[in-house]
């Protein structure tokens, strides 16, 4: 892909030979750590020690430099002081030097200085073609290939096993932490790695290439920011696209995206809210806990996803089969009863179980281990479950119980190998591994089972991924600063939006005349690129029903506004039809300056402000995404008519949604927002989706906004 270069990468993850700059014959130093590792641990490549002031190194020769090597190096680890950092590059690029890992800090974590000093670093080693992990960072580790090059000291607690899953933080202490969990845990990783401060290496170039590692099947990730946008978007649409969920934690939020907006649209699409709509188009399994992250990249790693949202839960406490109903309700999941006729057996076999769904064979189990696998074969074979959980509190821990709960799982998992099948009990070590070896989920807390197995099946049902539509008008430029309301209106008339019926009007009898002129009752509203707030400066008068009406409102608007902002230019009135009825709505798109442009849509007036019930898109997209921004609402209901209130045409409201977003996509990096408020959604009969308000905002010619 245009954003990575994976040979390059392949030579920084599986680097076939290594020089330590700063080799130190102490093991517990920064420069003695990474060479003590990669020979105890079995480096089977080329492995250096550059010191000059010494002749040896943990028993190896010792290179003044690396030139002196006199041999290709693929990865140079740097254990120096920053002071010395920039030398040891230029030794790097005339050595030849492919990859480096650089530890030292004193850089952009420290302030400007550093700031800049990391910049001038990171041009220099693009221009030696040289790729750049850190600095500040703590390296990284591929356990497969006896890989260490880190000073991490977890390590000396214990090695991670090879295994299957990927782990990338940007935090070092985050990165040691969850090696240590991961560890514990019994996970094996493909590659372990924390970017630093990402002078050149980031985040994104460690996701993009688990995503296409033959030995990665899942990806775990720990972020805090983000600067390239597009590149964490290539890199997630890779891992889609090969079929490898990604876990997520993502902390922190900022204020970039919000902090000089002049509408809603970006205060409500929020940095984390953004972050929120990047993660769901590329179906990124974010968690908010470090045990659910875990448990959920554990899960991936051993179940392959459900590929229907159904679940079959059993329980031997119909307390906690209730909690599990709830749980599975809130994580999307379908609790669909068992048949009349299945329901009858198990009051045959238990008078007082809980027959439908979920299915209580109480503690019965205790007296007859054989309810266990006679219910949940049962309810398999009377309902085509996609997912299936068992909670049999600390019943693994009993030496009675658990072959019975082994041979449950046996029979399930031979009879019906599509069923992701899990287990929620209290157990050893040993026995959490037997089970998980036959492909069943097994997990101590039942309300993380749930949620994991949601998370799963989220990601099984997502359906290929989202083709962004092509652009089919050209390119446009928006005009700097923010645009009066007839010059935002009809922009987006141009674009495809439809509008009420409006005329600007600069007297008060040709607002008198309007009101004939539109056929009924009008808005007036002052027009005035300088108040993008109307109605704060007395700017807006409704139902406007006569001529006299009209006139006398047009002298109060210019009145009040004169008042408030004395220096504001005013073009006139925008006289507009009123509209009456509908749905209150808002649509909006801002340029997000990680992520561009992102669409917003939510109900209008006090909701949008007091509820917060909007969606958000990172654009481009397509009809199905708008319909869906529509419909995901908390309040989508309303759409449908409530209290004797006719249903509006969701459909006219998807196609505003796509009008708005191919002319945020036409306008690029001209555009800073632009907002339809209200848009009112109204029946088929009456016209479909209208808008009523706009406000448009073009970057200034100085590259603000």
């Amino acid at each position: 892909m245009e954003h990575f270069n994976f040979t390059q990468l392949d030579t920084l993850f599986a680097p076939r030979s290594i020089a330590v700059v700063g080799a130190s014959e102490q093991t517990t130093k920064i420069g003695g750590i990474p060479l003590d590792y990669l020979r105890r641990f079995g480096y089977s490549g080329r492995l250096h020690a550059v010191n000059p002031r010494a002749r040896s190194v943990q028993g190896l020769p010792a290179h003044e430099s690396l030139r002196a090597i006199g041999a290709p190096v693929d990865m140079a680890i740097v254990a120096v002081p920053q002071a010395q950092v920039a030398a040891v590059l230029d030794d790097a690029a005339d050595a030849g030097v492919r990859t480096m890992v650089l530890f030292s800090s004193g850089y952009a974590e420290v302030g400007a200085a550093g700031a800049a000093q990391q910049q001038a670093l990171a041009a220099r080693a693009q221009a030696a073609g040289i790729r750049l992990l850190g600095p500040n960072c703590l390296g990284i580790m591929r356990p497969s290939h006896n890989v260490y090059a880190t000073f991490a000291p977890a390590v000396n607690a214990g090695l991670v096993k090879p295994g299957r899953i990927g782990l990338i933080s940007q935090s070092g202490a985050f990165g040691v932490y969850a090696y240590s969990l991961a560890r514990e845990r019994g996970l094996g990783l493909s590659l372990w790695a924390t970017t630093g401060n990402e002078a050149d290496v980031q985040l994104a170039d460690g996701l993009a290439w688990l995503a296409q590692d033959p030995e990665t099947d899942v990806i775990m990730a720990y972020m805090e920011g983000c600067r390239d946008g597009p590149r964490l978007r290539a890199a997630l649409a890779l891992a889609q696209q090969r079929g490898k969920p990604v876990v997520m934690v993502k902390v922190g939020a900022s204020a970039l995206g919000a902090a000089a907006a002049a509408s809603h649209t970006a205060s409500l699409a929020g940095d984390d809210a953004v972050y929120d709509a990047v993660f769901r188009r590329y179906g990124v399994l974010r968690v908010h806990s470090i045990s659910e992250f875990f448990a959920l990249a554990a899960s991936a790693a051993i179940a392959r996803p459900p590929k229907g949202r159904s679940i079959g839960l059993m329980t031997v406490s119909g307390g906690v089969g209730a909690l599990m109903a709830d749980d599975a309700s809130a994580a999307g999941l379908e609790v669909p009863p068992l048949s009349a006729a299945a329901q009858r057996q198990l009051l045959d076999w238990v008078p007082f179980a809980g027959p439908r769904n979920p299915v209580d064979v109480t503690a019965q189990v205790t007296n007859d281990d054989t309810l266990l696998e006679r219910s949940a074969t049962l309810m398999l074979n009377d309902q085509p479950f996609h997912s299936w959980l068992g909670f049999f509190a600390a019943a693994g821990l009993s030496p009675t119980v658990w072959p019975a709960i082994v041979g449950l799982v046996r029979t399930l998992r031979a009879r019906h190998p599509d069923t992701l099948l899990a287990v929620s009990t209290l157990c050893s070590d040993e026995r959490r591994a037997e089970l998980e070896a036959l492909g069943c989920l097994v997990f101590a807390d039942p309300g993380i089972a749930i949620r994991c197995i949601g998370a799963l099946t989220r990601w099984g049902t997502q359906g290929a991924p989202a083709q962004a539509p092509a652009l089919t008008a050209a390119r446009l430029h928006v005009p700097p600063g923010t645009l009066s309301e007839a010059d935002s209106l009809a922009l987006l008339a141009a674009a495809g939006v439809p509008l009420v019926e409006h005329r600007l009007v600069h007297t008060p009898n040709q607002a008198a005349a309007a009101v004939d002129a539109l056929g009924g009752a009008i808005a007036l509203k002052v027009a005035s690129a300088d108040i993008p707030h109307k109605s704060d400066a007395g700017g807006v008068m409704l139902r406007l029903g006569s001529a006299d009406q009209a006139r006398a409102a047009f002298e109060r608007i210019t009145h009040n506004v004169r008042q408030a902002h004395p220096d504001a230019r005013i073009d006139g009135a925008l006289a507009a039809r009123m509209v009456t009825g509908g749905v209150e709505c808002i649509a909006g798109v801002h340029r997000d300056p990680v992520f561009g442009p992102v669409l917003m849509f939510g109900l209008g007036g006090v909701h949008v402000e007091l509820l917060r019930d909007v969606s958000l898109r990172v654009l481009p997209i397509g009809r199905d995404e708008a319909r869906a921004m529509v419909m995901e609402l908390r309040a989508a209901a309303i759409f449908h008519g409530v209290r004797g209130q006719p249903a509006v045409e969701v459909e006219s409201i998807a196609e505003v949604l796509c009008a708005l977003a191919e002319f945020a996509m036409r306008a690029g990096d001209s555009l800073v927002s632009a907002e339809i408020n209200p848009l009112i959604a109204r029946p088929a009969a009456e016209g479909g989706a209208i808008a009523v308000d706009a406000l448009v905002i073009g970057r200034a010619a100085t590259g603000a906004g």
